[in-house]
Protein backbone atom coordinates (compact mmCIF):
# COMPACT_ATOMS: atom_id res chain seq x y z
CA UNK A 1 0.00 0.00 0.00
CA UNK A 2 1.11 3.46 -0.82
CA UNK A 3 2.80 5.63 1.96
CA UNK A 4 0.08 8.49 2.61
CA UNK A 5 0.63 11.83 1.57
CA UNK A 6 1.50 14.88 3.20
CA UNK A 7 1.76 18.66 2.98
CA UNK A 8 5.87 18.67 2.16
CA UNK A 9 5.03 15.56 -0.82
CA UNK A 10 2.59 17.70 -2.55
CA UNK A 11 4.65 20.84 -2.16
CA UNK A 12 7.75 18.86 -3.96
CA UNK A 13 5.19 17.28 -6.49
CA UNK A 14 4.36 21.44 -7.63
CA UNK A 15 7.86 21.78 -8.08
CA UNK A 16 8.34 18.83 -10.27
CA UNK A 17 5.48 19.01 -11.85
CA UNK A 18 3.71 16.38 -10.68
CA UNK A 19 -0.14 16.49 -11.30
CA UNK A 20 -1.88 15.78 -7.93
CA UNK A 21 -5.47 13.36 -8.57
CA UNK A 22 -8.08 14.57 -6.13
CA UNK A 23 -11.79 13.56 -5.46
CA UNK A 24 -14.56 14.16 -2.94
CA UNK A 25 -16.02 11.40 -1.23
CA UNK A 26 -18.72 11.08 1.82
CA UNK A 27 -18.84 7.50 3.10
CA UNK A 28 -17.08 4.48 3.93
CA UNK A 29 -17.35 2.33 0.79
CA UNK A 30 -16.64 5.46 -1.36
CA UNK A 31 -13.59 6.16 0.41
CA UNK A 32 -12.05 2.77 0.21
CA UNK A 33 -12.72 2.28 -3.41
CA UNK A 34 -10.51 5.91 -3.66
CA UNK A 35 -8.04 4.39 -1.61
CA UNK A 36 -7.58 1.03 -3.61
CA UNK A 37 -7.32 3.34 -6.79
CA UNK A 38 -4.18 5.50 -5.67
CA UNK A 39 -5.62 8.68 -5.56
CA UNK A 40 -3.73 11.46 -3.82
CA UNK A 41 -6.49 13.13 -1.73
CA UNK A 42 -10.34 13.56 -0.65
CA UNK A 43 -12.19 16.12 -0.26
CA UNK A 44 -15.12 15.60 2.11
CA UNK A 45 -16.51 18.11 0.58
CA UNK A 46 -20.06 20.09 1.26
CA UNK A 47 -20.86 19.19 -1.84
CA UNK A 48 -22.36 16.70 0.30
CA UNK A 49 -25.62 17.95 1.13
CA UNK A 50 -26.76 17.92 -2.86
CA UNK A 51 -24.60 14.59 -3.21
CA UNK A 52 -25.88 12.60 -0.34
CA UNK A 53 -28.29 14.67 1.68
CA UNK A 54 -30.47 15.59 -1.04
CA UNK A 55 -30.42 19.20 -0.83
CA UNK A 56 -30.65 21.82 -3.85
CA UNK A 57 -27.86 23.66 -2.54
CA UNK A 58 -24.65 23.48 -0.23
CA UNK A 59 -26.11 26.39 2.31
CA UNK A 60 -27.90 23.51 4.60
CA UNK A 61 -25.04 21.57 5.13
CA UNK A 62 -24.15 21.55 9.21
CA UNK A 63 -20.96 20.96 11.10
CA UNK A 64 -22.18 17.91 12.36
CA UNK A 65 -22.90 16.84 8.92
CA UNK A 66 -19.48 17.61 7.73
CA UNK A 67 -17.98 15.96 10.80
CA UNK A 68 -19.26 12.36 10.74
CA UNK A 69 -19.19 12.08 7.05
CA UNK A 70 -14.94 13.17 7.47
CA UNK A 71 -15.12 10.29 10.37
CA UNK A 72 -16.78 8.09 8.11
CA UNK A 73 -14.49 8.63 5.36
CA UNK A 74 -11.18 8.47 7.68
CA UNK A 75 -12.01 4.98 8.34
CA UNK A 76 -12.41 4.27 4.88
CA UNK A 77 -9.22 5.42 3.67
CA UNK A 78 -7.11 5.78 6.83
CA UNK A 79 -3.83 5.89 4.21
CA UNK A 80 -4.95 9.25 2.50
CA UNK A 81 -5.04 12.37 2.73
CA UNK A 82 -7.89 13.52 4.02
CA UNK A 83 -9.58 17.28 3.61
CA UNK A 84 -12.30 18.60 5.05
CA UNK A 85 -14.81 21.25 3.78
CA UNK A 86 -16.18 24.29 6.50
CA UNK A 87 -19.93 24.51 5.64
CA UNK A 88 -21.81 27.91 5.50
CA UNK A 89 -22.33 29.36 8.83
CA UNK A 90 -18.88 27.59 10.80
CA UNK A 91 -16.56 30.89 9.74
CA UNK A 92 -18.27 33.65 8.72
CA UNK A 93 -19.50 35.46 12.08
CA UNK A 94 -15.50 35.68 13.31
CA UNK A 95 -11.71 34.50 13.16
CA UNK A 96 -12.50 32.89 16.36
CA UNK A 97 -15.50 30.85 15.35
CA UNK A 98 -13.37 29.74 12.15
CA UNK A 99 -10.82 28.80 14.61
CA UNK A 100 -12.95 26.69 16.72
CA UNK A 101 -15.09 24.79 14.38
CA UNK A 102 -11.61 23.97 12.80
CA UNK A 103 -10.45 22.47 15.41
CA UNK A 104 -13.32 19.98 15.55
CA UNK A 105 -12.28 18.52 12.20
CA UNK A 106 -8.73 18.09 13.29
CA UNK A 107 -10.26 16.49 17.02
CA UNK A 108 -13.25 14.90 15.68
CA UNK A 109 -12.21 13.47 12.39
CA UNK A 110 -8.65 12.80 12.07
CA UNK A 111 -8.74 14.84 8.91
CA UNK A 112 -5.40 16.42 7.37
CA UNK A 113 -6.66 19.69 6.23
CA UNK A 114 -9.73 21.95 5.81
CA UNK A 115 -10.91 23.90 2.84
CA UNK A 116 -12.79 27.21 3.12
CA UNK A 117 -14.49 29.47 0.91
CA UNK A 118 -12.92 33.00 -0.25
CA UNK A 119 -10.25 35.29 -0.46
CA UNK A 120 -9.58 38.70 0.66
CA UNK A 121 -13.15 38.68 2.36
CA UNK A 122 -11.71 35.68 4.78
CA UNK A 123 -7.92 36.31 4.51
CA UNK A 124 -7.96 36.80 8.58
CA UNK A 125 -10.16 33.32 9.01
CA UNK A 126 -7.15 31.83 6.92
CA UNK A 127 -4.32 33.56 9.15
CA UNK A 128 -5.70 32.64 12.04
CA UNK A 129 -6.46 29.29 11.20
CA UNK A 130 -3.12 28.93 9.91
CA UNK A 131 -1.47 30.62 12.54
CA UNK A 132 -3.08 28.00 14.96
CA UNK A 133 -1.09 25.37 12.85
CA UNK A 134 -3.76 24.06 10.98
CA UNK A 135 -3.60 23.33 6.90
CA UNK A 136 -5.76 25.42 5.01
CA UNK A 137 -6.34 25.19 1.55
CA UNK A 138 -8.35 28.24 -0.08
CA UNK A 139 -10.88 28.20 -2.75
CA UNK A 140 -11.75 30.43 -5.19
CA UNK A 141 -13.63 31.58 -8.45
CA UNK A 142 -17.14 30.14 -8.02
CA UNK A 143 -17.89 29.52 -4.29
CA UNK A 144 -20.98 27.61 -4.28
CA UNK A 145 -21.58 28.95 -1.32
CA UNK A 146 -21.88 32.36 -2.34
CA UNK A 147 -23.40 31.55 -5.66
CA UNK A 148 -26.77 34.11 -5.16
CA UNK A 149 -24.59 36.82 -4.97
CA UNK A 150 -22.53 35.34 -8.26
CA UNK A 151 -25.45 34.81 -10.40
CA UNK A 152 -26.25 31.13 -9.81
CA UNK A 153 -23.15 28.67 -10.87
CA UNK A 154 -21.30 30.72 -13.34
CA UNK A 155 -17.76 30.62 -14.25
CA UNK A 156 -15.89 33.65 -12.94
CA UNK A 157 -12.84 35.37 -14.04
CA UNK A 158 -13.97 35.45 -17.65
CA UNK A 159 -13.43 39.31 -18.43
CA UNK A 160 -10.46 41.59 -17.13
CA UNK A 161 -12.20 43.09 -14.47
CA UNK A 162 -13.19 39.78 -12.70
CA UNK A 163 -9.94 37.78 -13.61
CA UNK A 164 -8.41 40.49 -11.67
CA UNK A 165 -10.54 40.40 -8.53
CA UNK A 166 -9.86 36.67 -8.74
CA UNK A 167 -6.17 37.32 -8.72
CA UNK A 168 -6.28 39.57 -5.85
CA UNK A 169 -8.07 36.47 -3.84
CA UNK A 170 -5.72 34.29 -4.59
CA UNK A 171 -2.81 36.45 -3.57
CA UNK A 172 -4.84 37.02 -0.37
CA UNK A 173 -5.10 33.45 0.49
CA UNK A 174 -1.45 32.82 -0.20
CA UNK A 175 -0.59 35.86 2.04
CA UNK A 176 -2.55 34.69 4.84
CA UNK A 177 -0.75 31.16 5.31
CA UNK A 178 -2.23 28.93 3.15
CA UNK A 179 -0.59 25.58 2.28
CA UNK A 180 -3.29 25.08 -0.84
CA UNK A 181 -5.45 27.12 -3.22
CA UNK A 182 -8.34 25.02 -5.03
CA UNK A 183 -9.63 27.62 -8.29
CA UNK A 184 -13.25 26.80 -9.61
CA UNK A 185 -14.34 27.22 -12.80
CA UNK A 186 -12.45 29.75 -14.14
CA UNK A 187 -10.74 30.30 -18.05
CA UNK A 188 -7.33 28.10 -18.24
CA UNK A 189 -4.76 30.84 -19.01
CA UNK A 190 -6.52 32.42 -15.89
CA UNK A 191 -5.55 29.25 -14.11
CA UNK A 192 -2.11 29.04 -15.87
CA UNK A 193 -1.34 32.28 -14.17
CA UNK A 194 -2.30 32.35 -10.91
CA UNK A 195 -0.54 28.64 -10.34
CA UNK A 196 2.83 30.41 -11.90
CA UNK A 197 2.25 33.46 -9.30
CA UNK A 198 1.97 31.48 -6.56
CA UNK A 199 4.46 29.98 -4.57
CA UNK A 200 1.94 26.84 -2.74
CA UNK A 201 0.10 24.11 -5.38
CA UNK A 202 -2.55 25.38 -7.00
CA UNK A 203 -5.78 22.82 -8.00
CA UNK A 204 -8.51 23.24 -10.05
CA UNK A 205 -12.05 22.13 -10.19
CA UNK A 206 -12.80 23.10 -14.29
CA UNK A 207 -10.09 25.57 -14.35
CA UNK A 208 -8.73 23.80 -16.85
CA UNK A 209 -4.82 21.58 -16.76
CA UNK A 210 -2.64 24.17 -16.30
CA UNK A 211 -2.22 23.86 -12.36
CA UNK A 212 -0.75 21.45 -10.40
CA UNK A 213 -3.99 19.52 -9.86
CA UNK A 214 -7.11 17.96 -10.26
CA UNK A 215 -10.41 18.00 -8.21
CA UNK A 216 -13.70 16.02 -9.28
CA UNK A 217 -16.88 15.51 -7.16
CA UNK A 218 -17.44 11.67 -6.99
CA UNK A 219 -21.01 11.96 -8.04
CA UNK A 220 -20.25 13.86 -10.64
CA UNK A 221 -17.47 11.86 -12.60
CA UNK A 222 -19.23 8.22 -12.05
CA UNK A 223 -22.79 9.25 -12.98
CA UNK A 224 -24.51 9.22 -9.75
CA UNK A 225 -25.76 12.99 -9.59
CA UNK A 226 -28.41 13.03 -12.05
CA UNK A 227 -29.66 16.14 -11.47
CA UNK A 228 -26.94 18.02 -13.36
CA UNK A 229 -23.24 18.03 -14.70
CA UNK A 230 -21.50 20.64 -14.66
CA UNK A 231 -19.31 21.28 -18.37
CA UNK A 232 -16.22 20.55 -17.12
CA UNK A 233 -16.71 17.67 -15.40
CA UNK A 234 -15.84 14.12 -17.97
CA UNK A 235 -18.15 11.38 -16.96
CA UNK A 236 -16.37 7.79 -16.14
CA UNK A 237 -18.59 5.51 -15.38
CA UNK A 238 -22.74 5.58 -15.37
CA UNK A 239 -22.91 4.27 -11.83
CA UNK A 240 -26.74 4.91 -11.30
CA UNK A 241 -28.00 3.42 -14.57
CA UNK A 242 -25.89 -0.60 -13.29
CA UNK A 243 -27.36 0.47 -9.69
CA UNK A 244 -31.11 1.29 -11.00
CA UNK A 245 -30.96 -1.92 -13.20
CA UNK A 246 -29.64 -4.05 -10.50
CA UNK A 247 -32.91 -3.17 -8.50
CA UNK A 248 -35.17 -3.89 -11.39
CA UNK A 249 -33.22 -7.44 -12.32
CA UNK A 250 -33.78 -8.08 -8.14
CA UNK A 251 -37.45 -6.46 -8.29
CA UNK A 252 -38.36 -8.73 -11.29
CA UNK A 253 -36.59 -12.17 -9.55
CA UNK A 254 -38.11 -11.74 -6.42
CA UNK A 255 -41.71 -11.14 -8.34
CA UNK A 256 -40.76 -13.96 -10.44
CA UNK A 257 -39.23 -16.33 -7.74
CA UNK A 258 -36.53 -16.89 -9.31
CA UNK A 259 -34.77 -15.17 -6.22
CA UNK A 260 -33.85 -16.60 -3.63
CA UNK A 261 -32.90 -20.42 -5.79
CA UNK A 262 -31.21 -23.07 -3.47
CA UNK A 263 -27.95 -21.62 -3.85
CA UNK A 264 -29.14 -18.63 -1.31
CA UNK A 265 -30.28 -21.02 1.20
CA UNK A 266 -29.27 -22.48 4.61
CA UNK A 267 -29.80 -26.14 4.84
CA UNK A 268 -30.84 -28.18 7.84
CA UNK A 269 -28.08 -30.17 9.32
CA UNK A 270 -27.57 -33.38 7.60
CA UNK A 271 -28.87 -36.39 9.22
CA UNK A 272 -31.54 -33.88 11.43
CA UNK A 273 -33.84 -33.87 8.01
CA UNK A 274 -37.01 -36.26 9.75
CA UNK A 275 -36.00 -34.88 13.22
CA UNK A 276 -36.58 -31.56 12.14
CA UNK A 277 -39.20 -32.26 9.95
CA UNK A 278 -41.36 -33.71 13.19
CA UNK A 279 -40.34 -30.74 15.02
CA UNK A 280 -42.07 -28.87 12.71
CA UNK A 281 -45.11 -30.84 12.64
CA UNK A 282 -45.69 -30.44 16.50
CA UNK A 283 -46.75 -27.10 15.85
CA UNK A 284 -49.20 -27.49 13.03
Amino acid sequence: MAKKKGRLDFVNMKKNGEQVTWVTAYDFPMASFVEAAGIDMILVGDSLGMITLGYDSTIPVTMEDCISHCKAVRRGAPNTFVMGDMPFGSYQKSDEQAVENAVRFFKEANVDAIKLEGGVRVESRIKAMADAGMLVCGHIGLTPQSSGPLGGFKAQGLDPESARYVIEDALAVERAGAYALLVEAIPPELTQFIAKKLSIPVYSIGGGGPCDGQLLICGDMIGMFQAFTPKFVKVYANVAETITNAFKEYADDVRTGKFPGEEHCYRVRKGMEEEYAAMLKEYE
